[in-house]
């Protein structure tokens, strides 16, 4: 039985050992280390390499399973045990290794080791090609059976893009109201609505009514104001940022005076459109203007029992528009509909200002009794001590806080 101050001098004399080349010699040693059952996840480690010079390839993996039963997270062990898998032509079995490897690498925090830096881009690039033979196989596959990318219906090809790792999962999250069981939808299709024609027809003559308010100097305001009865928030610099401005035709449960009836073809063309009245919530109703090199982080809306829309009327290239996974670009004239409670950004990297109208409308999978139940809630939290401010949204006490 070895005692503590010996074990730990075999361990020495082993590394030397395979230093100078004499794999045999360390093996021999550490196993008498391991055999005590005190060695620890360095002398496994150390074991494993011997080992793998030896070619003893079911020793190794017994060792290297005694690393990763004290540390999960072990690097050099997840390597040489994707190593493993890879040589025995498990394929599957050696990408779940080298990712789990590039996972403890990519957030461990500490610089690695020179050697382990090389290893791990060694396993990137091999984890890498790994996935673009397995995403082969799944392509041909399908293209046997018949479904090819032709024909493929968009939420499929979106799951296999998931799937590959090529797009991410977003979900609703919205910051202050949610709504169980909706679809998670990131655009809807301007063709599901009946009252869009009407709303896109009336482009020229809204953009006419946009031209004459913006002769105005100071009617438009930051999109993001400060609220000095709750705690700020910087917001990426967009609080009270003029980069980021709105002029409301309709705001806190009714049409603003002095704007909205000089905005009488927006309006008439509003009465076609499912507006949700919620309170001094909703419906809102506002120019919204994005100043050159402006850009608006990634973020969430309030709620997602209605959606928003946006009717483009001045949009200058190159400028966009992402909702989770998908990006499009803002076409004059044509309606872009999307769940703003899933994660949503906006860009204008132009030298011109982008403006497009905005409005919100009740989602179409919710009943009316379930319209008028949520109308009700928020007409309870407004009622309470506090009033609207009763529940605040991460926008500083706006309603909404889409681009």
């Amino acid at each position: 039985m070895l005692d503590p101050a010996a074990a730990e001098a075999l361990v020495r004399e082993s590394v030397a050992a395979l230093q100078r080349g004499d794999a045999a010699a360390a093996r021999t040693g550490l196993e008498r280390v391991t055999a005590t059952g005190r060695a620890n996840a360095q002398v496994w480690l150390i074991l494993a390499t011997a080992l793998r010079r030896l070619g003893d390839r079911v020793a190794e993996e017994r060792a290297l399973d005694e690393v990763l039963k004290l540390e999960p997270r072990a690097i050099r062990a997840l390597i040489l045990k994707g190593d493993l898998k890879a040589d025995a032509g498990d394929d599957r079995g050696a990408s779940s290794f080298y990712k789990a490897a590039l996972r403890a690498a990519d957030t461990g925090g500490a610089k690695l080791p020179a050697d382990l830096a090389a290893e791990v881009e060694r396993v990137r690039r091999a984890s890498a090609q790994a996935d673009q033979r397995y995403r082969a196989h799944l392509e041909a596959s399908l293209e046997r059976a018949g479904i090819t990318r032709g024909q493929r219906g968009k939420h499929f090809q979106q799951s296999l893009d998931i799937l590959f790792g090529e797009k991410r999962i977003y979900l609703q999250q919205p910051s202050t109201y949610y709504f169980p069981g909706l679809p998670q939808i990131q655009f809807y299709e301007r063709e599901q609505f009946e009252w869009a024609p009407v709303v896109e027809a009336a482009t020229a003559d809204i953009r006419r009514e946009l031209y004459a308010l913006l002769e105005q100097d100071g009617l438009f305001r930051p999109y993001m104001v400060s609220d000095p009865n709750r705690p700020p928030s910087g917001y990426h610099g967009l609080v009270d940022n003029p980069q980021w401005s709105t002029l409301y035709l309709w705001e806190k449960g009714g049409p603003v005076p002095g704007i909205a009836d000089r905005c009488p073809r927006t309006m008439e063309a509003m009465r076609a459109v499912p507006l949700p009245h919620i309170t001094t919530r909703a419906p809102s109703i506002l120019f919204s203007l994005l100043r050159p090199g402006a850009r608006i982080p990634p973020h969430a809306g309030v709620m997602n029992a209605r959606l928003i829309c946006h009717l483009p009327l001045l949009v200058p290239q190159p400028s966009g528009f992402r909702v989770g996974n998908e990006t499009r670009g803002w076409e004059a004239g044509k309606l872009l509909v999307f769940d703003d409670s899933i994660e949503h950004e906006a860009w204008n990297d132009s030298a011109e200002d982008r403006v497009v109208l905005i409005f919100d409308i009740w989602r179409p999978e919710l009943s009316e009794a379930d319209r008028r139940a949520v109308t009700a809630i928020f007409a309870a939290v407004d009622a309470y001590p506090g009033g609207a401010q009763s529940i605040t949204p991460r926008s500083q006490g706006q309603n909404s806080s889409s681009p």
